[in-house]
């Protein structure tokens, strides 16, 4: 796999070098430092957060682990990484950095952060991109440079996309260890752990928190707890939400399982996953993003229908009422990459200018018309979530829902369905079915 990444990663060095000298000279800077980021200690103790690197800075170099490093960078000369190394015997120092990124490099290292300014551009109009520090060596954060290098990331170099291709076959490894751990009666707690050991990810390299849901828990979409104790026979569901990390880029996969494999939640999450794969089939250049998430509550609404939840309503009427949203709160789905919630998910062009969210739809964070290159999830979900039943049951459009049959249903929490594509010249690959398959 590396001898794959050697042979692209010169060629996305490039395209990331035209990228910033564009962004730099649209903007009026002559140099730009990108911080990778500090450690922070934690409130009246000594002990530290979890790091995580400005995703500008792994943009350039796979330097995920290590603070107090920063790019220094002027067209048209060689690109300089400060590369922190402290002579330390309290924590392990960064190993001297090595690789097939290293050669595009003039690599300074220092041996504290302070040492860091020695390095950085002495004259000229400098822009400075990171979290503030103290260190700072220009203009902090300017909007307009961050706005074209953001819109600029929408579209993937082959080495991205291999390193996305990688990161989902890692996190399909997981996903696979939590299946076999569900059905063992294992707790969200030990299925956590089981992911974590077959996708070779400590707890702080995930891209972003695991969502480990059995039952009424699926109903929270950002469920973070992993509760240790749980009777493995009265477990009736259970909703993986997580990914895996290569080169800090992120894969980000959705799974949804059944206890009773014949039962009626079973049957409804296999209704959702071929609904969520004709999504897919929409991904194509020149498609407009909102049209799959308008798509997306059609076939949520249909299966409401199907399966008797809302009555004396078609799928339209069901949509046109927005029953839908009480079932399907949040949008279709998101850039990936860099960052789990990838940037310029609204950027109509390089000046930021917005392209708004469907009316009642606020949730959605893509908006943008499809070109090959860009990398995005689909993730339709329907759920049974207590305060918005509650507010649909003293709603007026409370008379069209199968009260009854939804109780049925609480239990079991929701369903959500989630796959990584990258769109092609002609349509999209898939790379979490592809992962799955392989």
């Amino acid at each position: 796999m590396n001898d794959r990444f050697a042979a692209l990663y010169p060629q996305h060095f490039e395209t990331v070098k035209a990228r910033h000298d564009r962004a730099l000279a649209e903007a009026g800077y002559d140099h730009i430092i990108i911080f990778g980021g500090e450690i922070h200690i934690q409130f009246l103790d000594d002990s530290y957060y979890p790091f995580k690197v400005n995703p500008h800075f792994k943009s350039w170099v796979p330097v995920v682990d290590n603070p107090h490093c920063f790019i220094v960078y002027t067209p048209g000369q060689t690109p300089r990484l400060v590369y922190y190394q402290p002579v330390d015997y309290w924590y392990k120092p960064a190993s001297a950095p090595s690789g097939y990124w290293v050669d595009h490099f003039d690599i300074r290292v220092i041996g504290t952060a302070e040492a860091a300014k020695e390095h950085f551009p002495k004259t000229g109009h400098t822009a400075f991109i990171g979290e503030q520090s103290e260190l700072h060596g220009g203009e902090v954060n300017p909007e307009a440079l961050l706005n074209a290098l953001h819109f600029e990331r929408s579209w993937k170099t082959d080495y991205e996309i291999a390193c996305l291709t990688e990161a989902n076959v890692r996190g399909v490894r997981g996903h696979r260890a939590a299946a076999r751990a569900f059905r063992e009666g294992k707790s969200e707690f030990e299925i956590h752990i089981d992911f974590l050991l077959q996708s070779s990810q400590a707890e702080e390299e995930l891209p972003y928190g695991n969502i480990i849901a059995l039952n009424h828990n699926a109903s929270v979409l950002h469920y973070l707890n992993h509760e240790r104790d749980q009777p493995g026979d009265l477990r009736y569901s259970f909703l993986i939400d997580a990914g895996a990390q290569c080169n800090g880029y992120a894969s980000d996969i959705t799974r949804t399982y059944a206890r009773d494999e014949q039962g009626e939640f079973a049957r409804m999450i296999a209704a959702m996953d071929a609904m969520q794969q004709r999504l897919c089939t929409m991904a194509k250049p020149g498609i407009n993003y909102i049209d799959i998430h308008m798509a997306a509550h059609a076939e949520v609404a249909q299966i409401l229908h199907d399966f008797g939840l809302v009555r004396d309503l078609d799928a339209d009427g069901i949509v046109e009422k927005r029953i839908s949203s009480t079932f399907f709160p949040h949008g279709v789905g998101h850039f990936l990459g860099l960052q789990v919630h990838d940037v310029a998910g609204f950027h109509q062009n390089r000046a930021g200018c917005i392209i708004a969210k469907p009316e009642g739809h606020p949730y959605l964070r893509l908006t943008r018309i499809i070109d090959p290159r860009m990398v995005f999830t689909v993730e339709p979900g329907l759920y049974f979530i207590e305060s918005l039943l509650a507010e649909l049951q003293k709603s007026e459009n409370a008379k069209y829902v199968n009260w009854t049959k939804v109780d049925t249903f609480r239990k079991f929490g929701g369903i959500r369905i989630e796959d990584d594509l990258v769109v092609t010249d002609d349509g999209h690959v898939n790379l979490t079915r592809q992962a799955f398959v392989g």
